[in-house]
């Protein structure tokens, strides 16, 4: 960016010429006088800076002796000013905007924006019944997901045969105006080469990933809990810039069981026993998820009692088994003949002791 150029001048203008240069465009582009038009202030402070450049006679000596347009490298997608052109004045939609020309200065493009980008996670639920939860399952659950375009194998681009860049004549830049001011900045199209190698994928829009539904097969452990999360390497949104896929995360929810609960690992039953079996003692069935035991009453049983068969339960994440926990529950027959009765009366004869003897309150 040439100082000379900014301010309207040749080189060998006279210090009363930089004067009147930076003066008549100070009054145009003063913050003061453009309040709150952040393009005019960026503008001006280069206005600023070739003025004190070139009004310092020692300054200006140093500018000339280096060369004068010996600038830092333009930046890609960033403008410069390539100074006056007189022979028009662009007007109407052919002007371009304070705001448009300092988009990049304004609002400069993340410094992160060309490295790869991580595609997203995607969430799913899935329902299961209590016995599947013990066992282990494979389900399927469908998602929508992002993946890389087939056509353009997630780059975005197609490669051509090479060829002038028409976005900007093979010269590798792009010019605005603004009256009689004009700017200049990198072709984005061909990257400031001036040629094109590639060009835009038009399956994908250029974004390099494409949408579709698939169904995912998920594995369900056996023993896993209720509101447990699974997660699916590689099965949420495909990254962008050859990132990494994203995951799928699957929250498992498991149905209650009629009969049986899970506290743990263990799982718990209650069985009905009848009162003779409690007083007598005896063998009874109890039914698991892997098939009937038999569970051994010993007299003397009381109501509530819980009673542990081992490795009966449920599979542990870490590896062997919960145990299954029995619990009593006395029940009483629905009838009672006079013989029963008279068999209880003499039995309540012969055990006299008092059960609610410890009940205070």
């Amino acid at each position: 960016m040439d100082f000379y150029v900014i301010l309207g001048l040749e080189p060998g203008a006279s210090p009363a010429e930089i004067k009147r240069a930076y003066q008549r465009l100070a009054r145009r582009y003063h913050p003061g006088i453009n309040p709150g038009d952040r393009a005019a202030e960026a503008f001006f402070k280069q206005i600023a800076e070739a003025y004190e450049t070139l009004g310092d006679p020692a300054r200006r000596q140093q500018y000339d002796a280096a060369g004068g347009t010996a600038r830092p490298p333009m930046e890609p997608g960033a403008f410069e000013f390539a100074g006056f052109d007189f022979s028009f004045a662009a007007r109407g939609t052919e002007a371009a905007t304070f705001s448009e020309l300092f988009a990049e200065v304004l609002h400069p493009p993340a410094a992160e924006q060309n490295k790869p980008e991580a595609g997203a996670d995607l969430h799913a639920s899935l329902n299961i019944t209590f016995e599947e939860s013990i066992r282990g399952v494979e389900r399927q659950v469908v998602v929508t997901r992002q993946i890389a375009c087939a056509a353009c194998a997630g780059s975005g681009r197609l490669r051509t045969a090479e060829g002038r860049c028409g976005q900007c004549q093979a010269t590798g830049k792009v010019r605005w105006a603004r009256g009689h001011m004009v700017f200049s900045k990198s072709c984005a199209a061909c990257g400031g080469s001036g040629r094109l190698k590639s060009q835009r994928c038009a399956v994908c829009g250029a974004q390099g990933r494409s949408v579709r539904s698939e169904a995912v097969t998920v594995h369900v452990p056996a023993g896993v809990v209720d509101g447990a999360r699974l997660r699916v390497p590689e099965k949420g949104h495909a990254g962008h810039r050859t990132g990494r896929t994203g995951d799928l995360y699957v929250d498992v929810h498991v149905q209650p069981h009629p009969v049986l609960r899970r506290d743990g690992d263990d799982l718990f039953i209650v069985v009905p026993v009848a009162v003779h079996e409690a007083m007598l003692g005896a063998r009874i069935d109890v039914p698991t998820l892997d098939g009937g035991v038999r569970l051994r009453v010993p007299p003397g049983t009381q109501a509530g009692q819980r009673f542990r068969v081992s490795g009966r339960g449920a599979p542990a994440m870490s590896g062997g088994r919960g145990d299954l926990v029995v619990e009593v529950k006395l029940v009483l027959p629905a009838f009672v003949d006079e013989r029963s009765k008279d068999l209880m009366r003499e039995f309540a004869r012969l055990n006299r002791e008092d059960v609610r003897r410890d009940l205070h309150v």
